[in-house]
This record gives C-alpha cells, sequence and structure tokens, in this order.
C-alpha cells in the first residue's frame, strides 16, 4: 500500500509534466502542512502554484455543505476564488494564508474535533453507566436545542443514539486519520499546553489496546503492594 504522502507526491509530479506557469494544483485532502510547504515551494521553481484546501464537512459536506480553509499565494487565490465560493456556502471559505496555511489550520480543526468527541463520548457513558435511566437519544436531541454545548457533532450523536441507543452494534474501537498526532506534535514544537487534544489522541490510542499490557501491569503492581485482588484470565 501506499503510503499517503507518496501518494500525493506521485500525483504532482505526474500533473507537473502536463503544466505550464501560472497554472494551480490543488490540494483538497488531509495531507500534513509541512508537506504542502515543501511541495508548494518545489512546483513554485517551475511557476506552478500549489494551493491547499483543507475541507471539512465529511461524507455530509454534499449535502448540508462544507467550508474551505485554503493556503496559497494571492495570485492563486484570486485566479480559484470563483470556484471555492461556488463549492462553498456562504461565508463558508478563508484565505489563510501562505501555502501550507489552510492543511495547519484543518489540522488544528480535526484536533478540536477529536476533544470535542471525546468530551461528549465521556458525558455519555456517564448517563450510560450513572443511576438513572436516561434516555440518551432524548438528551442528546435535548442538547441541540439551545444548549450551549449544542453542535453538529451532537446532532451526528442523536442519529447514532436513535438508531442503536446502546451502541450495541459499534465496536469501542476508535481510529484515527493522523490530524490529531499531527497537531499535538506541533504542539510540543510550539510548547503551547494542549492537554484536551492530547488526552483525546491517547484515548483513541487505548480503545485499540486489545493486550492491555500496561492495565495488567497496574492490576499486578496494586496486588502485590497492597493484596488488592486481581483479575485472571480463564
Amino acid at each position: 500500500m501506499i503510503p499517503a504522502g507518496q501518494a500525493v507526491d506521485d500525483s504532482i509530479a505526474s500533473l507537473k509534466t502536463m503544466l505550464k506557469p501560472g497554472d494551480v494544483i490543488v490540494d483538497g485532502g488531509n495531507s500534513n502542512f509541512r508537506d504542502s510547504m515543501r511541495r508548494g515551494a518545489d512546483l513554485e521553481k517551475s511557476g506552478i502554484h500549489l494551493m491547499d484546501s483543507g475541507t471539512s464537512g465529511g461524507v455530509w459536506g454534499l449535502k448540508v455543505g462544507y467550508c474551505l480553509m485554503v493556503g496559497g499565494s494571492i495570485d492563486a487565490y484570486r485566479l480559484l476564488e470563483p470556484a471555492l465560493k461556488t463549492l462553498a456556502p456562504e461565508n463558508g471559505y478563508l484565505h489563510c494564508g501562505r501555502v501550507g496555511s489552510g492543511h495547519f489550520v484543518k489540522m488544528v480543526h480535526n484536533g478540536v474535533e477529536y476533544a470535542i468527541m471525546q468530551a461528549y463520548a465521556e458525558g455519555f457513558e456517564l448517563m450510560h453507566r450513572g443511576p438513572f435511566p436516561v434516555d440518551l437519544p432524548a438528551v442528546s436531541q435535548l442538547w441541540e436545542n439551545g444548549s450551549v454545548v449544542r453542535s453538529w457533532l451532537l446532532e451526528l450523536a442523536t442519529l447514532a443514539l436513535k438508531d442503536d441507543p446502546k451502541l450495541e452494534k459499534v465496536k469501542p474501537w476508535v481510529a484515527d486519520s493522523g490530524e490529531g498526532r499531527w497537531t499535538v506534535h506541533e504542539c510540543v514544537d510550539y510548547a503551547v499546553p494542549a492537554p484536551t487534544i492530547a488526552a483525546a489522541v491517547f484515548a483513541r490510542f487505548a480503545s485499540r489496546d486489545e493486550e492491555g499490557f500496561g492495565l495488567r501491569l497496574l492490576s499486578a503492581l496494586r496486588n502485590q503492594f497492597g493484596g488488592h485482588a486481581m483479575k485472571t484470565e480463564k
């Protein structure tokens, strides 16, 4: 399987042979912003523009619209702005700055998304485990109306809970596509404290730990120092 970054490099290399100075390549995927900066600098040597367009809207984008976070030279932006205006909803696109800035803003967007999703997950788990038989789909739908935590993600939670209130059809295994990790890396590089985003990324890693070696060690340590009971495999 070709890594996503390599596939983008290969595609750009192929396009480069067919383009002329002044032409623009648009990368609308979730590329790493540093890769976009590198690709833009390389294309600039041939007079070709790269515009990185971070896109948010998910699988619902075609139906309800999506927003575009765009990076690139002002010339490339002005050339393509009519297309952006047509594609995006009203006030749904922004020129964020030079090449790479669009994918940088989209990366941060996805890091924030990780944290919001994790907060919803923890809150709904508490209601699921708590002492009251709370109707979770009803609560989710209620919060969509006037609550300070209302959001499109909450609307999607309502849809999921209505379809499967106890989420019995879903395995507790959460994937990550990379942007959350990149956000945490950049927070480290720029000394930006982001414990909520980092915790959300680590929670996804924990969801995939079928072996749970670290948790097994914690249980064993409690047993060793305090004689606390520990569950064993059958």
